[in-house]
């Protein structure tokens, strides 16, 4: 059942994600910009070649493949339940979800992806919901091994503090 699921958000994140980005395209050009409560927002298309803030710009192959391996990844996790928990599983998804969403526009596209949410209050690179779904699952497997690491090292140090109680005892 957590499968189904699964792939029904993962399909609604990349539905979402191409509708949205057909929805700009046919109704906004380059030098458009419509601002959002007050400019919080803006609504803004953006064709980019790159990845974030353009790394990799023109490298459209490279960039397919590196998704294609982070996709084939994420895939081997889910297929092989090598998660560790049901959080790291829609974190996971997520990835996979957003990774889909940009790599259609890489290949459908001419090499670049359809960006269009830019912050008016801070100078941030302009994004998609497949951004968002990606950079969301990233920081959720991120904060889940730092959690996992803290968690180790307190077990660890709890697993020595009785031999060295133990020690001190039998002087």
């Amino acid at each position: 059942m957590t499968y189904i699921l699964a792939l029904v958000v993962a399909a609604l994140v990349v539905v979402a994600d191409q509708i949205t980005k057909l929805l700009i395209v046919a109704n906004l050009n380059s030098e458009s910009c419509i601002s959002v409560f007050g400019g919080l927002f803006n609504i803004r298309f953006v064709e980019n070649s790159g990845a974030a803030w353009s790394i990799l710009e023109g490298k459209t192959w490279l960039l397919v493949a590196i998704s294609l391996v982070i996709m084939a990844i994420c895939v081997f996790m889910l297929v092989k339940k090598t998660y560790g928990s049901k959080l790291m599983f829609w974190a996971v998804s997520l990835v996979l979800a957003g990774g889909v969403g940009n790599l259609i526009d890489r290949v459908f596209r001419s090499g670049r992806v359809v960006d269009f949410i830019e912050f008016g209050f801070v100078d941030f690179p302009v994004f998609n919901v497949a951004d968002i779904a990606v950079c969301t699952g990233a920081g959720l497997i991120f904060l889940l091994f730092v959690i996992e690491e803290i968690s180790d090292y307190k077990k660890s140090k709890a697993a020595k503090l009785p031999e060295t109680q133990e020690s001190e005892e039998t002087k």
